[in-house]
């Protein structure tokens, strides 16, 4: 990659819109995840707050709550590509923001008349809600993005991934065990989500060209390195589907993203469990060793970022020999990891917190690895494709905590969760390799604005004007 020869400043908008990713991506981590805590301290009071209702769910029933999510998740990926595209991304990412926030705050309410089964509901519509959000997050970084800061913006933004990972753990175990109980853990998810909201709608543009607050300089910078043409902003690419269900690095970036989400998935949901049962921990304990394999991940995320900018700059190696070898990093450690904590003993629980640091830590490489790759395939295009990628590697998670709801009947049975690590360990082998030899890092020949048009056998098609949402004080449209 080669910078521009005229940057704009060190720190503008462009880092605004950076950081306000983050922290929505943040966000909706910690509201996403925290389920993993509440449903330990909702059936086990007396490790938490004994002063709040206790439940008796059994481990099937805990695992349709762990899956809830998902099962609207999956069903507005598409949508979010599509609105994202036709109305912008800033009306789109405040609205689905929003509506999750709603969904927090109204949980434990629905919990309180419905039990686990209107858990599961009011879950499932937290994921319709944040399902448009992270084709929109990819769609903001290629409209933001100078190509030579691409990866270092990218990947600063998706660090949100780990922070809300650590908060989601951590600190939804230290309200669970306050005054507040587990239902403070809904409320102060619903509480962040509302002010990040707040924050968005001030500083928030669909493209520099909107922004009130940009220089000059910072503009021309961004513009003129996205070398696109002047009706860019105002008009709606025809998407080529053909050519990018039949592209080779996008099935394999596809195949990749659903075996990484596999692996992850398991430690993400079923880590508390495993450390109250297998490793027999204390709430309190369970919150920080719960919590500790994240807060790696999240250091090691910026270890990743410095030496991928070191890499690039030098030109010691393409963005494609990057991206390959972070991958593989952060798939084949952990894969040899997580079969290593299936073998351990209780008396060895040291070792298994080691062991599953590493594994998540070393996964954090993923983010630059493979998740930022559908920008580089095709920045037109990176919500939609955000969107496929998204909708396939987001059924897993429907999928994983039921296979180890079928697996552990008994949450202290070091077996047979032997069985769930192994199982996560062979989808990750297996999906690198895919990437390894078919994943790529360059523009796709798709991407160019008149790809379709110059296709006979798929006919031309007219560009269509950009709607703007009502949150948009400025229309996209002049």
């Amino acid at each position: 990659l080669k910078a521009f020869p005229f940057p704009g400043p060190f720190l503008g908008m462009r880092h605004v819109q950076t950081l306000l990713i983050f922290l929505n991506i943040t966000c909706l981590y910690i509201g996403r995840l925290n389920v993993g805590v509440s449903v330990v301290a909702m059936t086990n009071a007396e490790s938490t707050n004994p002063d709040f209702p206790e439940y008796d769910w059994n481990t099937a029933q805990k695992s349709y709550i762990l899956s809830s999510f998902f099962w609207g998740y999956i069903f507005t990926q598409f949508l979010g590509g599509y609105l994202c595209k036709r109305y912008g991304v800033k009306g789109v990412m405040f609205w689905g923001s929003l509506f999750s926030g709603v969904a927090s705050a109204l949980t434990p309410l629905f919990i309180s008349f419905g039990g686990w089964q209107a858990y599961c509901g009011i879950r499932v519509l937290m994921g319709f809600a944040q399902g448009l959000i992270f084709p929109c997050i990819h769609q903001h970084l290629a409209r933001w993005s100078p190509p030579a800061e691409r990866n270092r913006l990218g990947a600063l933004s998706h660090t949100g991934i780990e922070c809300g990972n650590v908060c989601a753990m951590f600190l939804s175990g230290m309200i669970a065990k306050s005054s507040m109980g587990w239902p403070g853990i809904s409320y102060v998810s619903a509480g962040v989500a509302f002010a990040w909201c707040a924050v968005w709608f001030l500083f928030a543009s669909n493209n520099a060209t909107e922004s009130r607050f940009i220089g000059a300089a910072e503009l021309h910078y961004i513009e003129s390195s996205l070398k696109h043409n002047e009706d860019y902003h105002k008009t709606i690419i025809p998407i080529p589907w053909k050519a990018i269900w039949s592209s080779a690095p996008f099935m394999a970036l596809f195949v990749a993203r659903c075996c990484e989400t596999w692996g992850l998935s398991t430690l993400q949901a079923e880590i508390p469990s495993y450390m109250n049962g297998v490793l027999d921990m204390d709430m309190k304990s369970n919150a920080f060793f719960s919590a500790l394999p994240f807060l790696a991940m999240w250091m090691m995320s910026y270890v990743y970022l410095v030496t991928a900018d070191v890499l690039l700059s030098g030109n010691r190696l393409t963005l494609t020999a990057i991206r390959k070898t972070f991958n593989s990093m952060a798939f084949w450690i952990p894969c040899a990891t997580l079969i290593g904590i299936g073998f351990l003993e209780k008396e060895q629980k040291n070792v298994a917190i080691a062991l599953m640091t590493i594994s998540v830590g070393f996964n954090s490489g993923a983010t630059i690895g493979s998740s930022l790759n559908t920008i580089d395939l095709s920045p037109n295009h990176a919500s939609i494709l955000m969107g496929i990628v998204n909708t396939g590697a987001n059924m897993v998670p429907i999928v994983t905590p039921l296979v180890v709801g079928l697996i552990v009947k008994d949450d202290t049975n070091r077996s047979e969760w032997q069985i769930v690590f192994i199982i996560a360990s062979v989808l990750f082998l297996i999906g690198n390799c895919v990437f390894l030899i078919f994943g790529s890092a360059v523009s796709q020949p798709w991407d160019a604005e008149d790809f379709l048009q110059s296709q006979d056998s798929e006919g031309a098609k007219k560009p269509r004007k950009i709607e703007p949402l009502a949150i948009d004080k400025k229309p996209v449209d002049s």
